[in-house]
């Protein structure tokens, strides 16, 4: 049985998994991969690679972000890097108003 605290990190990291995604896009674009690690190191969790797929493809196909192969110089594989659309940022902005403004509401 969960905790309510297990709870509640589990609806606020997994559940809004968008509004990490693009926070970190918009320090620059990146590849599915490297943000999954990005979210671990500055958040502290780390989502399943299917999530991060999943949400990264909704962005995409709703214009939060577009996303461009980029050939690797060093042999490697070409990866898909994202990047924040002007959409993709108000919809950050909204997220990170709402979430302030519930904290607010909730410290009285």
């Amino acid at each position: 049985m969960t905790t309510p605290m297990e709870r509640l990190r589990n609806k606020i990291t997994k559940e809004v998994l968008w509004v990490y995604i693009l926070r970190l896009l918009k320090e620059r674009p990146m590849y599915a991969y490297e943000l999954k690690q990005h979210i671990r190191e500055a958040f502290n969790f780390e989502p399943a690679t299917v999530s991060s797929y999943v949400v990264l493809y909704k962005l995409e196909k709703d214009g939060y972000v577009t996303a461009e192969w980029q050939e690797s110089g060093t042999g490697k594989p070409s990866r898909k890097y994202y990047k924040l659309t002007p959409e993709g940022e108000r919809l950050l902005e909204g997220g990170l108003n709402f979430l302030e403004e519930t904290l607010r509401k909730l410290r009285g």
